[in-house]
């Protein structure tokens, strides 16, 4: 008697070995990112017990004091230059974020990524747990802080090129929106387990808001040199195919010409001899990249955007601290949706732009939608608990879309796209350059915070609002020539050719 397949062994066959491999290495890039950004939430949870209302807490009876307003402050936060203090910590990190980046892809390229990415989390791992030892060996230096916040910075640099190279090697361009949109919520997901985390020690000791995660984060750089697959010709897999195949069949045609006609997707022409078109190898150069059409389009759209998302990542929860009253830990955690919404805005953006092949477009209605939206939390957000939790899961979706989408689908497309006419080894560069430049504005958001808030927090979202309204303009010209292209209409402007 013929007996069938079980369920769960016929499902588990369905997938192929190629589809096994594929999902195993999008869920391991996954945990990988969820610990690099986990690893930097908790500075945002602590800075609420750094400096916190001293009056409203209980002093030990045995407690000799000299100030009842800062007694219960962690040295040198304790005084009314607080936020300045918070502001150099965090720009810190990013400043060393941002140029690292810059150098990050290069190496990227030319390192094995697992190598790259073991080593770049084990010694984030260590640099924030040194700044939670702060708390056991009562250093109260801004230097020895500011210092670690400056190697983290460094080493977390070491993330997202290598990650988003590592996708981009196992998976095309076909639902590449979706896929990485979902996959992108790694970012989200950190942060919230990251506030979670914090959140559990910061009121008794806030040490162990970093020791925690940068244990996590160390453990996960273990299990990346021990499993991560870089590319599918390793085990014998299919590689995908980035560019559609009618793309690949009038690539071959016209290389078998005379010459080569290059026209991207961005509407730029250029003509090369049949000669130079051949197969590269070598990594990709710094301005080999940033003449790739787009990049440099997207790369200033995302500095906005990006600064935008960083000063909520950095300052929302003492934000929320200050205007509504709530005290660290309830702070922290309420914080967590904003990027709750920044999950469902990224999976959105990603399925939207896949539909419509218009992904600036996506970007520049969720940012100018977003504008609005920023100056109605200011004014009616704290209200009720009710208001705060949807303005928060709305803001969160739609600052944090075009971030996801930028980072992911639109520097995956940009790094394989096909002017590189066959060069695999440029997107670890161009992810770098694109998340690079916008690292600047990361860096450049939270300073500002800094700097406005003590004029007033309307102050602060009137620059968010503001610098949302620049990431739109930076994409009006993809923006046009993505209309054009579903209007079936070939634009006639300066710099462009027709054949």
């Amino acid at each position: 008697m013929k007996t069938s397949l079980a369920p769960g062994i016929r499902f588990i066959t369905s997938f192929s070995r190629d589809s096994w491999y594929r999902g195993f290495t999008l869920g391991l890039t996954f945990l990988f990112y969820t610990a690099y950004h986990l690893s930097r939430k908790p500075i945002s949870i602590v800075k609420g017990e750094l400096h916190r209302n001293c009056s409203a807490v209980v002093r030990p009876a045995d407690l000799n004091i000299t100030n009842n307003a800062t007694w219960c402050d962690w040295a040198p936060f304790g005084q009314d230059n607080y936020q300045t203090l918070f502001g150099v910590l965090d720009n810190s990190f990013l400043v060393a974020y941002a140029i690292g980046m810059f150098f990050s892809g290069i190496f990227g390229e030319r390192v094995p990524l697992r190598y790259y990415l073991s080593f770049g989390m084990v010694m984030s791992g260590l640099f924030t747990c040194l700044f939670g030892l702060g708390f056991y060996l009562n250093i109260h230096s801004l230097g020895y802080y500011a210092a670690i916040q400056v190697m983290n910075g460094l080493m977390q640099t070491t993330g997202w090129p290598a990650v988003v190279a590592c996708v981009g090697n196992w998976f095309g361009k076909g639902k590449r929106g979706f896929i990485m949109g979902v996959w992108n919520s790694h970012t989200s997901v950190g942060n919230i387990l990251g506030s979670l985390i914090a959140g559990a020690f910061v009121s008794s000791q806030w040490g162990m808001s970093f020791i925690v995660p940068g244990l996590i984060i160390i453990c996960t750089g273990i299990l990346c040199f021990f499993f991560l697959v870089e590319k599918p010709e390793q085990v014998n897999c299919t590689p995908p195919q980035h560019h559609s195949e009618k793309e690949g069949d009038e690539t071959e045609s016209i290389v078998n010409n005379t010459s080569q006609i290059d026209i991207n997707a961005y509407g730029s022409i250029t003509v090369e001899p049949a000669e130079v078109v051949e197969d590269h190898t070598e990594a990709i150069s710094f301005i080999g990249a940033l003449s790739i059409p787009g990049v440099v389009e997207f790369s200033l759209c995302l500095m906005f955007a990006k600064l935008v998302s960083y000063t909520f990542l950095y300052w929302l929860p003492l934000y929320i601290s200050n205007v509504a009253h709530f005290e660290a830990k309830a702070a922290g955690d309420m914080s967590t949706l904003f990027d709750v919404g920044g999950i469902v805005g990224g999976i959105t953006a990603g399925l939207v732009s896949d539909y419509t092949g218009g992904r600036a477009t996506t970007c520049c209605v969720m940012l100018l939608t977003a504008a609005p939206m920023l100056f109605l939390y200011n004014y009616i957000g704290q209200r009720s608990i009710g208001t705060t939790v949807g303005m928060l899961l709305l803001c969160g979706g739609l600052v944090n879309g075009p971030y996801a989408l930028i980072t992911t689908a639109v520097s995956a497309d940009l790094g394989t796209h096909e002017s590189l006419r066959g060069n695999s080894r440029a997107l670890s560069t161009v992810t770098a350059i694109i998340d690079g430049t916008g690292s600047v504005g990361a860096a450049v958001g939270p300073l500002l915070a800094g700097v406005i808030s003590p004029t007033g927090w309307n102050n602060v979202f009137y620059m968010l609002i503001t610098s949302d309204l620049l990431a739109c303009l930076f994409l009006s010209r993809l923006v046009y020539k993505e209309a054009c292209g579903w209007c079936r209409r070939v634009p006639r402007a300066r710099g462009f050719k027709e054949i």
